[in-house]
């Protein structure tokens, strides 16, 4: 077995320890998501936490891990006879980016249950973390069924499999930690509220701290049984803390002062419903007990804040995460009392200060500020063309958007834009399984097998079920698409009310295809050539924190700005190839710089045309005199052509337009 890297010797990042530790002191607390960069030791410090969990005491032989003093009385493996349990230590139980969901919840012998009326149930991850830590890496990445079912099962305490009216239930009950890389795509507002806290971690900028990073982990990796010895006192402290927290949790009293401080905090920062206020109340209390106190004070209430809100005040993904600590502190003191203050100022180095600090062992705080979102400089006015740079403007305000969908039927990622054939949806249809049968279309599979009951000598009132008789329901759902941009930033587009209205729209997209589930990329064209501003991501703050910063002027390389989006599309098949994708092409259709520029950008449109891609042009447009260059091109394209103003959801044209064109691997 391998020797995790010790917990108290984690350098720095003490927002993530502490919310780790107050989670393992009080579990209702809700789990922790923790946002950060590459490099920043998130999964190290999660797996150095299951090392310093008490040992749980388990009835011989259950699957389920049931208590000896309590066993689940609706336990699969039940019911347990009144016996002395053993011990084991608590589980660390890591849920992959590719789980199915039979591998999340267990699987149940569809056949056997037909055919004999038993439930036959292969446990699941959610069985095997019951009473240990549940770790998802890259949560933001996996499947938001996937997500939906874990969520539903930490909030419940207990996970359902249910299979054509056979289910099974089992107790799930464990501490949900999940990481992410906030470069790689974010989660739905919805799921992020249902994790209890968030920490954002970062690497140190100070060099003293580095190099202790970097000699800890050299000595781990030299010698890991070695090095974790040498930790061995500091994570006996630690866990022997833990255990304390826990018996002094239930004496820790939440008086009336601290409920309103927590009541008035989650109202001056506009959190949406009670689940907040409730998560805020669980962590004061649970920094209470860690702390070794039996009265919340106003510090908890504070840190708690800083722990619990910042992820639930985003409204969209360009938000950027965070509180205002000024506005923090105005409340808790507009709303403090006496029984939320101490008798007197508490020693920030011992137990009972600092919000409940964690133990000693590792550095200063690292930095998990995230950084607000660049500000568009206001420069001069710009010319309506020519070849001189322009400043960036700022997008107007985004709005609602039509629907843009990729026609025919695909097999790509789950999402919300176009049809596709998914594990999720309504039903269509049926075929023999692949593999594992997962859904059952039970009346294709009772039409298989009846004309053969006679020979195979049925005499009871059940059904003769062999394998091949199983059928797989075929659903249909919706996919998430790659949506690429492609934005004309030369100087026909400069006028600033003009590009300002340009990227209002685009951002208006993104936003969109956040909601959608879509990857998004981002090409530019203007001047000399064109340049890939953002690479295909799930990250769509990442484009538009680019598509804020961008300059305009030039000439209009427009041929260049599609072989650039062909070259990208062509590199992006290779890496997913199942994943369709919607070009969109944000131009008034100029096109200049070079020889023959309208005939080259023909050229280039019809290799999108010829290969079957979707693709719409958004018509930039102004002015008393049109050229009509934007609808040429999407002719072109074999796409079709939306100004500014049909873009938007509600404007008279309708509320959902599909993208002219076929996909190649559209059925």
């Amino acid at each position: 077995m391998t020797t995790p890297f010790p917990f108290t010797a984690v350098v720095g990042q003490d927002d993530l320890r502490l919310a780790l530790l107050l989670n393992a002191v009080s579990p209702a607390v809700g789990g922790v998501l923790v946002r950060g960069e590459k490099g920043t030791a998130k999964s190290t410090a999660v797996r150095a936490l299951s090392a310093l969990l008490p040992e749980v005491a388990v009835v011989p032989g259950c699957r389920f891990s049931c208590a000896p003093g309590s066993p689940d009385p609706g336990c699969p493996d039940g019911p347990h006879e009144a016996a002395s349990g053993t011990t084991r230590p608590a589980r660390m139980v890591e849920l992959p980016v590719g789980a199915s969901e039979d591998r999340l919840v267990g699987a149940l012998d569809i056949e056997q249950a037909l055919a004999e009326g038993v439930k036959a149930f292969e446990p699941g991850l959610l069985a095997d973390a019951h009473r240990g830590i549940l770790y998802v890496d890259e949560v933001n990445l996996l499947h938001d069924h996937l997500v939906d079912l874990l969520l539903d099962a930490a909030a419940m305490g207990a996970s359902y499999v249910e299979r054509e009216g056979v289910s099974v239930r089992h107790a799930a009950r464990f501490l949900l930690v999940g990481t992410m890389n906030p470069e790689e795509g974010e989660l739905r507002p919805q799921l992020l509220d249902r994790f209890g806290l968030t920490v954002e971690v970062a690497a140190s900028r100070e060099p003293d701290q580095r190099v202790e990073v970097v000699r800890r982990r050299l000595a781990y990796d030299d010698d890991p049984g070695g090095f974790a010895a040498t930790w061995a006192g500091e994570e006996a402290v630690v866990r022997q803390r833990i255990v304390a927290a826990r018996e002094l949790l239930p004496q820790v009293r939440l008086g009336e002062g601290a409920l309103r401080q927590i009541a008035a905090t989650c109202a001056a920062f506009e959190v949406d419903g009670m689940r907040a206020d409730i998560v805020m109340a669980r962590t004061a209390t649970a920094l209470a007990a860690w702390a070794g106190r039996t009265d919340v004070l106003a510090e908890d209430v504070r840190q708690a804040a800083l722990l619990a809100l910042p992820h639930r005040r985003r409204r969209n993904p360009f938000d950027a995460p965070g509180l205002d600590e000024d506005k923090l502190d105005e409340t808790l003191e507009q709303f403090s009392g006496d029984d939320s203050q101490g008798d007197e100022d508490p020693d920030p180095d011992g137990p009972g200060g600092g919000g409940g600090q964690p133990a000693p062992g590792s550095g200063p705080q690292g930095d998990g500020d995230a950084a607000a979102r660049p500000e568009a400089g206001e420069g001069g006015e710009p010319q309506a063309s020519g070849g001189r740079e322009q400043s960036a403007v700022r997008a107007a305000e985004p709005f609602r958007t039509k629907v843009l969908s990729v026609p025919g039927i695909g097999e790509g990622a789950a999402g919300r834009r176009s049809r596709a054939r998914t594990e999720h949806g309504r039903t269509t249809g049926s075929r023999r399984p692949q593999g594992t049968l997962t859904k059952l279309h039970l009346a294709a599979t009772v039409q298989a097998a009846a004309p053969h009951q006679r020979a195979r000598g049925r005499s009871g009132p059940g059904l003769v079920i062999r394998r091949d008789d199983l059928r797989q329901a075929t659903r249909e759902g919706r996919e998430g698409n790659l949506v690429l941009f492609v934005v004309d930033a030369s100087g026909s587009m400069a006028a600033r009310q003009r590009m300002s209205a340009v990227k209002g729209a685009v951002l208006s997209l993104l936003l969109d295809a956040y909601q959608r589930r879509d990857k998004v990329g981002l090409v530019t064209f203007r001047g000399a050539g064109a340049d890939v501003a953002l690479p295909p991501t799930s990250s769509v703050d990442a484009a538009a924190v680019r598509l804020e910063s961008l300059p305009t002027g030039g000439r209009t390389p427009l041929a260049a700005g599609l072989l650039k989006a062909h070259e990208v599309l062509r590199v992006e098949r290779l890496r997913d190839p199942a994943r369709r994708a919607l070009v969109v092409v944000v131009t008034d259709g100029r096109a200049t710089g070079g020889p023959e520029p309208v005939a080259l950008a023909g050229r280039a449109a019809r290799l999108f045309a010829a290969e079957g891609v979707a693709s719409v042009v958004v018509d930039c447009e102004s002015g008393p005199v049109r050229l009509g260059l934007a609808g040429q091109l999407a002719g072109e394209l074999g796409g079709t052509a939306v100004t500014l103003d049909e873009l938007r959801a509600d404007s008279i044209a309708g509320l959902v337009r599909d993208v002219q064109g076929t996909s190649r691997r559209a059925a």
